[in-house]
């Protein structure tokens, strides 16, 4: 997989699990040591337990050799979710896949920033320092994760 298309990949330990406000959504954080995390989970379908380690990764692409297909290549294959005569993908390699939008960065605290993206309503907030996160943009990403 082409490292362009692998933004962030980092194990995190999970902190706190909140499944107060919704029925099928856990608001989960997790930490380590430079980078921490806010995300909305389907629990129904990704459960998630207070200290358990995740590996969260954001990628460009599902694509292996980090090919980004145009939307128009991407709806006339059927979707993302579409893999035509079993073509192997990143997406394979995890246990939970969201696609969706960052949308809003912030300046933090002295070389802090704040990135947040959405994946249809589910949330994901991530503060670190600008050396780790300065790879994102606006645009379209995956979510993976896998315990």
């Amino acid at each position: 997989m082409s490292t362009d298309a692998l933004l962030l990949d980092s194990t995190f330990r999970i902190t706190e699990v909140d499944q107060k406000k919704y029925d099928r959504v856990s608001r989960v954080t997790g930490v380590r040591e430079d980078l921490n995390f806010t995300l909305d989970v389907n629990s129904e379908i990704y459960p998630i337990s207070v200290d358990d380690t995740v590996q969260l990764s954001i990628a460009s692409t599902l694509s292996l050799d980090g090919t980004i297909a145009s939307k128009e290549a991407e709806a006339a294959k059927g979707g993302w979710r579409d893999t035509r005569g079993g073509e192997a993908t990143l997406a394979d390699q995890y246990d939970y896949v969201c696609y969706g939008k960052m949308y809003r960065f912030e300046e933090g605290n002295g070389d802090m920033i704040k990135v947040y993206a959405s994946f249809g309503g589910l949330l994901l907030f991530i503060e670190g320092p600008h050396k780790r996160l300065s790879s994102f943009k606006h645009e379209y990403i995956y979510l993976l994760m896998k315990k």
